[in-house]
């Protein structure tokens, strides 16, 4: 049965399509055990092919980036992992137009060198475009709505065109986490402004040493591991008033840095195993090299017990979870 469906795979799919795969190779916390088919698309073709295959035969699938804000489960996952490698790029004016795996690094360089502003921040953020959509990444002030409009996605075998304003964004949120349909997003369409272009690389340098001197960068880790916590009424407001560890200016803004509360409680350098909270920055799990998925998963369990303990606040996740 594995090898015939190996066979149906190789069939649709030019590049890797590979048996059980370590998942450890593709994310970036480096930890997962083996996927039982993992493929590489290069094309909308493939794509459809591959998950033709998947819905035909009953089997699960799920679709990956650059890996970086993701973790998988020591038993792997029993299914297809798809892998999307459509990078293409035009610009036209204003306008550029991307494949959903290009790196979003690479799409901030792109940017730059033809003079368009707007998307700078994303030179310091890991992983693909059709991720940093999926969760609406941000950092240094910016997220991925604030210049996108328009998303490409494959729906149910169909390739619809869906408006920014459509997809329900909000804080790293958008539709696509909702799940009343299982699209995969192919492409995206950014408006940008015009620009000098020495400019544009004067800023993403800046942004780049930020971040090199608050996140830690030479280890493994899917970054932000927390989402920050949103105040969503005035008795919350009052609530946390009363809690002189949190900047005043902090509730009055309507969120709460995930990192200070979990470096309030002096949780920096914590370990589980193979896992620890990083001294650098406290929203950052680090795998020291020999952590397990169960090390990571024990640990922010415990982040999030310490900070409802102490402040009645419960921590959700940026990173998705894979095989569990």
């Amino acid at each position: 049965m594995e090898n015939e469906i190996t066979k149906k795979l190789q069939q649709v799919v030019n590049g890797k399509v590979l048996e059980d795969e370590q998942l450890s190779k593709h994310l970036v916390f480096r930890v997962g055990g083996p996927a039982k088919w993992f493929v590489e698309i290069k094309s909308v073709d493939e794509l459809v092919g591959v998950l033709d295959i998947a819905n035909n035969e009953k089997l699960n699938w799920f679709v990956i980036g650059g890996g970086s804000n993701a973790i998988a489960s020591d038993q792997g996952f029993d299914g297809i992992i798809i892998k999307i490698g459509l990078m293409g790029v035009e610009i036209n004016n204003n306008k550029i137009t991307v494949g959903s795996g290009l790196p979003t690094v690479a799409l901030a360089r792109q940017a730059s060198d033809a003079g368009l502003s707007g998307i700078e921040w994303m030179a310091s953020l890991p992983g693909t475009i059709g991720g940093a959509i999926r969760g609406n990444a941000g950092c240094f002030g910016g997220e991925t709505r604030d210049h996108l409009s328009a998303v490409v996605v494959l729906r149910e075998g169909k390739i619809i065109r869906i408006k920014s304003e459509d997809l329900l964004f909000d804080y790293r949120h958008s539709s696509f986490k909702d799940k009343y349909f299982r699209d995969v997003i192919i492409e995206a369409e950014f408006e940008l402004e015009q620009a000098d272009p020495s400019v544009i690389k004067e800023k993403i340098a800046y942004i780049l040493s930020k971040r090199a001197e608050s996140q830690p960068l030479a280890c493994g880790t899917a970054g932000c591991t927390f989402k920050n916590y949103k105040i969503d009424n005035e008795e919350e407001k009052q609530r946390l008033y009363g809690f002189a560890d949190i900047p005043r200016e902090m509730i009055d803004s309507g969120a709460i840095s995930a990192g200070l509360l979990i470096d309030s409680l002096d949780l920096k350098g914590t370990k589980i195993g193979g896992a620890r909270v990083s001294e650098v920055h406290a929203n950052f799990i680090i795998n020291d090299g020999t952590a397990t998925a169960d090390d990571i998963v024990q640990l922010i369990s415990l982040v999030k017990t310490r900070v409802r303990d102490a402040y009645n606040i419960q921590l959700e996740e940026e990173i998705e979870y894979i095989g569990f």
